[in-house]
């Protein structure tokens, strides 16, 4: 059963990367037609992020109240209204609010299909099941930089807004017929504040850095990699093509590295080995010829790890405070992804070298590392054996 409920999740997250890369796939579109700078386009990209700074906690007491499967359509619905406000839109106002409006889709959906597959996966292959559920960003994502950009050749930039929408609200529908949740979950107390040991709070810490930073280099390699080929020669589409390889290769290669870690271990090690190989794909990506090669190498080795990073969320906390803690965990995440993209695209502005935001990516990559060491320190660290509460 945990299983065929994995396959549905998947499927409806499919759209939270559709949607997110309507925007980085229109971006030129939008330049031209707004009157807009990098920095302004990083900014819309950006909007995305915002709603999870204030509405992370709050969705993630909501948990106590209302069922996973309700908030999860809630969350699809509001992904697929803000594509369509922002298709509707005259201007980059029209199209910041329905970013912001998206995004509060997103961080729902965000929240609680990570907490209904840790709570389906506790104790059992947990790493392989995020692994599976998050590489449905990726696969969003890589969709809508083939489709979109096809699409708004075509039919002009408003369309990959309505696609996107489209498929959210299907996904809404499954989810509402579809998932049930597990039986053998601990009971919440209603009226109950949720609490956090010490130890979770510092451990829900590390796994949000670690999750936001490797997201924020991940975004800025897909809404500047295809600036830097552009820069060497290639088309618009050929470049967004070659960029989208990584994006699908991760599908499978994730998978994999998922069962490494739920069989063999060793978290910290893989993690350096795969932000050094993400290093590398992005430090090639600039020279002539090398741009399909870095691709793979980013996709095959860079982002494997995205679910075990995932599952450090799930790792952190006890199921009964997971919605709240996966509120934490989120706020971080958007905190840094609401950041990341308009310093991006200052950077390309102010250098005029589509290879200075790769930079910033790269560095983004090699700070998971120390995220996920102090991670381990916590976990299994001496000083953290108290199990003191602090009220939430």
């Amino acid at each position: 059963m945990r299983w065929r409920i994995l396959t549905l999740l998947f499927l409806a997250r499919v759209g939270m990367g559709l949607q997110f890369q309507t925007l980085a796939s229109v971006g030129d579109s939008l330049i031209v037609a707004f009157a807009l700078d990098y920095a302004s386009l990083g900014l819309l990209i950006g909007l995305f992020m915002a709603p999870g700074l204030i509405l992370a906690l709050p969705a993630g007491y909501l948990g106590r109240l209302v069922s996973d499967r309700q908030m999860a359509v809630l969350g699809l619905m509001a992904l697929a209204l803000g594509g369509l406000i922002s298709a509707l839109a005259s201007g980059s106002t029209g199209i910041g609010v329905g970013r912001v409006i998206a995004g509060t889709g997103f961080l729902i959906i965000n929240l609680y299909f990570t907490k209904m597959v840790a709570d389906w996966f506790e104790g059992r292959e947990i790493a392989t099941a995020m692994s599976i559920l998050v590489m449905s960003w990726p696969f969003g994502i890589a969709m809508g930089q083939v489709g979109h950009a096809w699409l708004a050749e075509i039919y002009g930039w408003r369309v990959p807004f309505q696609i996107a929408s489209a498929y959210c609200l299907l996904a809404a529908a499954g989810v509402f017929f579809f998932y049930r949740s597990p039986k053998d979950l601990p009971a919440t107390k209603p009226g109950v504040a949720a609490r956090l040991t010490r130890q979770e709070w510092m451990l829900v810490f590390c796994a949000g850095g670690a999750w936001g930073v490797f997201n924020a280099a991940y975004v800025t390699y897909l809404s500047f990699g295809p600036k830097v080929l552009e820069d060497l020669g290639q088309t618009a589409i050929a470049a967004a093509g070659v960029i989208s390889v990584g994006s699908w290769v991760m599908i499978g290669s994730g998978a994999v590295c998922g069962q490494i870690i739920d069989r063999f271990g060793r978290r910290n090690l893989v993690l350096t080995v795969c932000m050094t190989g993400a290093g590398i794909a992005l430090w090639l990506l600039s020279y002539p010829g090398a741009g399909l090669a870095a691709s793979l190498l980013f996709g095959l080795v860079g982002m494997a790890p995205a679910g075990v990073i995932m599952a450090m969320a799930g790792l952190a906390l006890r199921p009964e405070v997971r919605a709240f803690g996966m509120g934490l965990f989120f706020t971080i995440y958007h905190a840094i992804m609401l950041a990341t993209p308009p310093a991006a695209g200052a950077i390309l502005d102010a250098t005029g070298q589509p290879q200075g935001p790769i930079w910033l990516a790269i560095v983004l990559f090699a700070s998971v590392i120390p995220f996920a060491v102090a991670f381990n320190f916590f976990k299994e660290g001496p000083n953290m054996v108290t199990k003191k509460t602090i009220r939430s």
